[in-house]
């Protein structure tokens, strides 16, 4: 084999390992990556069962009701056009009421539930993620100055 046979062989090889390392990464993260989507998100596109996400609105003032076992709690998202059924186990954050910003992480289960197995309650709308926020502003629900409204220009 000639030199040049040689160094071909060894570029080759490495671009292969490159490629086989790369697609290995990205497979990892597309593993752990966890989407966000509004209750309208939801409804229009669906999401597998097994599929991780992250869902933001408001909690819908009288949804909430908690199971005999005093953990579970039952209570729905709404961006104002759409709303989905949550249940969470587990210790609420303090924050946490109706009519109030909420992003739960979990997953969609086969009844159409979404089943959190994470709260976080937001205190105040300028630290709702932007997707919630233009949501609430499309369904006339928003009431507050967030990121959407510090975008606009200014005078």
């Amino acid at each position: 084999m000639t030199r040049k046979r040689k160094r071909l062989l060894v570029v080759l090889l490495s671009l292969g390992l490159l490629g086989t390392a790369s697609a290995l990464v990205l497979l990892a993260f597309n593993d752990n990556l966890v989407f966000f989507m509004s209750p309208s998100d939801l409804a229009a596109k669906g999401a597998p069962e097994t599929r991780r996400l992250r869902l933001g609105g408001l909690v819908e003032t009288g949804s909430v009701s908690r199971e005999a076992d005093g953990r579970t709690i039952d209570f729905k998202i709404t961006d104002g056009s759409k709303d989905v059924a949550v249940v969470f186990s587990g210790v609420l954050p303090d924050l946490f009421r109706e009519g109030q910003g909420v992003v739960v992480e979990g997953a969609l289960g086969r009844n159409g539930v979404f089943k959190a197995d994470t709260v976080l309650a937001k205190h105040d709308e300028r630290y709702m993620p932007k997707e919630v926020v233009d949501a609430l502003k499309q369904s006339g629900h928003w009431q507050g100055e967030g990121p959407a409204a510090s975008t606009a220009a200014k005078p």
